[in-house]
């Protein structure tokens, strides 16, 4: 049974999803405050938290955005009332897993929910194969620790920055579109918002690469998409 967090203050959203919810057998917590919500999301352990975000108290940004800072790597489906392409952006930047715009259908919803419990799963699946230590020269990865270092120094990375890492990294010399990237590690195919893929790209290749002009772990694979190198192995 997942153990799921709702927070959300429209009484009639939350009472639909919460039926939904349960149907797909889910061990549901819910609040309607941002701040009893952030409070939750931090001190308790779930295996999804589900953010509207406007919220009273403190928005789902600002609740993502702490989530990820303790280092809580839970999935985050975001919802939202407004659809400006900036709002989708700012929640996959921070740290969400998924999008949601309303009005939605219940069916995208558990659609989004069904997504994104089968990508955890598959990195889960990905770890029991005993692949979860990967190293690449002085550049180590521990898929169960969510863990990488660069010779001695361990390198800070977002969820969603390790998550692009460790399936490159698992994948060796496989180009990958931003299309694909994005079904594969955001649990859920956002046509349209490639961008993104690069802006996490840029990020961890500042963090991991000493020249950025000639990295050495991730390639670009021009026409296509990204790709780790695979001299390497």
């Amino acid at each position: 049974m997942k153990r799921v967090l709702l927070v959300e203050d429209d009484p009639d959203i939350k009472q639909l999803l919460e039926i939904h919810l349960k149907d797909l057998q889910c061990d549901l917590t819910t609040s309607s405050d941002g701040l009893e919500g952030g409070k939750l999301a931090i001190e308790e352990k779930f295996d999804l938290i589900i953010l509207d975000i406007m919220l009273p108290g403190k928005d789902g940004l600002d609740i993502c955005r702490e989530v990820r800072a303790n280092n809580i790597h839970t999935p985050i489906l975001m919802l939202t009332a407004r659809s400006e392409e900036i709002d989708k952006v700012l929640g996959l930047e921070t740290g969400a897993d998924d999008y949601l715009t309303k009005p939605f259908s219940v069916r995208e919803f558990i659609a989004r929910v069904k997504a994104i419990f089968r990508r955890v799963q598959m990195f889960e699946e990905k770890s029991d194969t005993g692949t979860e230590q990967i190293a690449f020269g002085t550049l180590q990865i521990d898929h169960d620790k969510r863990k990488v270092l660069l010779g001695e120094e361990r390198i800070e990375l977002t969820p969603k920055e390790f998550d692009l890492l460790y399936l490159l990294a698992s994948n060796p010399g496989r180009s990958y579109s931003r299309a694909k990237l994005l079904e594969l590690v955001w649990g859920y195919e956002f046509s349209g918002y490639e961008h993104t893929v690069n802006s996490h790209i840029n990020r961890l290749r500042a963090k991991i690469e000493e020249d950025l002009s000639e990295p050495t772990y991730i390639l670009t694979t021009w026409g296509v998409g990204y790709r780790f190198n695979d001299e390497l192995v």
